[in-house]
């Protein structure tokens, strides 16, 4: 496996020597385009509609909407030089309780892996953040970007958490959907209580989750009979109806 990003995590005056790793795989299926007609996979060229011609790379400039129709255009040259260097350190800012930290700002982890056996300040870097219980923020460039990150104690490993700028999240003020509340009568929020008790686990057991229209497909590539979903009963249109008859299922 090869690791994203090599490097080391600046805790105070030491360096500790890491490898990222990404912790997660999407499974997602994903399909090739084809031609119908002589099955030959498809492909997208750019071109101009104006020119009525396929325009290469060396004529290809970026654009930024800065209005309605209106852009600001940059040289793939000038993009170049305002990208950020390179960094080989990862540079510990401060130390947070992670409970502190809205969960919408994670977005990609990665293992941090010790870039070789027996790395005592890895490894004294790892106990020190299970003992404190506290996760570290650090910063750092990654394939053009800057990054502020988590690390954490995780499983006896640690595990980078790419964060969200602030700007990168959604206002709650832009949905208008949200401004009119209904009232919520003591009876609804009662059965809905209920409903709840009803479906609650203790944890979240992940094994019991599958991606349904994944396994079919796969099925289906494979020459397996593909089992048909199954109808839903129609939903009784009114609220308090929906949670007496939920409750009672």
């Amino acid at each position: 496996m090869k690791a994203v990003w090599q490097g080391s995590i600046a805790f105070g005056l030491v360096d500790i020597p890491v490898k990222l790793y990404s912790a997660t795989e999407p499974r997602a299926i994903s399909f090739k385009l084809f031609c119908n007609k002589c099955k030959s996979p498809l492909q997208y060229k750019r071109f101009c509609v104006k020119c009525k011609e396929e325009v290469p790379w060396s004529d290809v400039i970026y654009g930024f909407e800065i209005s309605k129709g209106k852009y600001k255009f940059l040289t793939r040259e000038k993009i170049e030089e305002l990208k950020p260097e390179k960094t080989n350190t990862a540079e510990v800012l401060t130390f947070v309780d992670i409970s502190s930290i809205d969960p919408i700002y994670f977005q990609k982890s990665y293992y941090v892996i010790p870039a070789k056996n027996k790395e005592k300040a890895f490894f004294l870097f790892l106990d020190a953040l299970r003992a404190s219980a506290r996760a570290a923020v650090v910063k750092f460039v990654m394939r053009n970007k800057e990054y502020v990150c988590v690390v954490r104690y995780y499983r006896n490993i640690l595990l980078m958490t790419t964060l969200l700028y602030l700007d990168e999240i959604r206002k709650l003020e832009r949905f208008e959907e949200l401004k009119d509340r209904p009232e919520i009568s003591s009876e609804e929020l009662k059965l809905a209580g209920k409903i709840i008790e009803k479906y609650s686990s203790k944890s979240l057991d992940m094994e019991k989750y599958h991606d349904e229209f994944a396994e079919k497909v796969k099925a289906l590539i494979q020459g397996k009979k593909v089992k048909e979903t199954k109808r839903k009963e129609p939903k009784p249109e009114k609220l308090i109806e929906a949670l007496r008859l939920s409750v009672k299922k």
